[in-house]
């Protein structure tokens, strides 16, 4: 069996691969392949499976070019990146690597929720640049978390385990929305349901992001809505960057519409809206809320888990079409 990688991941899932026989390809440049070079690549070999990435758009193009592979395995969570349409009509089966990242995504939810309340950032840049004189009453004032209300939009693996830090750890109130509304989450946290995103906005002191990339989803924060939110109002996003209109975002952080917000996923990765990195009032990571070694390496360990479990003629367990 050949496999093919479109680049660089933890050793441990090559290594299963190896330990079962396969001949694995892997891109060892340290860059995303362009769509040439990636439809290059997969017409080498007569590939039985392909490892992709979040940054790969697969599609009828893609699988035409490697029409052997029974099986894509995409290394992330989110599959808006494979057209899985296509997928279908060429037979192929797509798999993802679904809650190995739950609790280091919400983990950095809550670095830069704090981050951006503490102004950590602004006041790491303020300190380097010899400005701090000593202490002093009025000197970067933030905002606590604890007893404020959190908004969660999205309330899957991800939304749910931020809100039980918030509540466990800050004694937050947390509100939310989601298409399905979870009376058991409400029970255990004391949540409140809001049947529509607006109300969240409206009423909320922090709200965290946690929705997959859809249509429905696409620039849900646009200008109208970041205007519905409160003046003091912080907004993070985790989950992808085209949910948020991030051009409107910049105006509306210039603006003071709203206190804050930090961001690890950006509309057009990895390029930025003209403006939003000379704002003092976000914080910014290049997409890195799952990158922890333990977590990336079991994502390895997933996605090749699902190729030998695919190629060895049985159903994989992470199969998302």
């Amino acid at each position: 069996m050949k496999v093919y990688i479109t680049r660089q991941i933890p050793e441990s899932g090559i290594n299963k691969l190896k330990e079962k026989g396969y001949e694995v390809d892997i891109n060892s440049a340290d860059k995303v392949l362009s769509r040439e070079e990636l439809l290059n690549a997969l017409k080498q070999k007569p590939y039985d499976a392909v490892l992709c990435l979040l940054t790969d758009k697969i599609d009828k193009e893609v699988f035409g070019a490697v029409p052997t592979a029974k099986i894509f395995a995409n290394y992330a969570v989110g599959f808006d990146n494979i057209n899985l349409a296509d997928a279908k009509e060429k037979n192929v089966m797509v798999v993802n690597t679904p809650g190995v990242l739950t609790e280091t995504v919400a983990e950095h939810t809550f670095a830069l929720m704090l981050a951006i309340a503490h102004r950590v950032s602004e006041a790491d840049r303020f300190t380097r640049a010899g400005n701090y004189k000593g202490w002093a009453p009025m000197l970067l004032l933030g905002a606590n978390l604890a007893g404020k209300t959190l908004g969660i939009v999205g309330l899957g693996r991800i939304g749910s385990t931020v809100a039980g830090y918030a509540v466990r750890g800050f004694g937050a109130k947390i509100i939310y929305y989601d298409v399905n509304r979870n009376e058991d989450f409400e029970k255990e946290f004391q949540a409140e349901y809001r049947g529509n995103v607006d109300d969240v906005l409206k009423e909320a002191d922090f709200i965290s992001i946690h929705v997959p990339l859809l249509e429905s989803t696409r620039h849900l924060i646009n200008k109208e809505r970041l205007a519905m939110m409160k003046p003091t109002a912080y907004l993070v996003n985790t989950s992808r960057g085209p949910v948020i209109d991030e051009q409107a975002l910049v105006e509306a952080l210039k603006n003071k519409i709203i206190k804050g917000a930090a961001l690890d996923v950006f509309e057009n990765e990895p390029a930025l809206a003209l403006g939003l990195a000379e704002l003092e009032n976000v914080i910014l990571t290049p997409h890195i809320a799952s990158a922890t070694e333990e977590t990336r390496s079991k994502m390895s360990d997933i996605a090749a888990e699902n190729i030998i479990v695919a190629l060895e003629g049985r159903v994989p367990p992470n199969l998302v079409k």
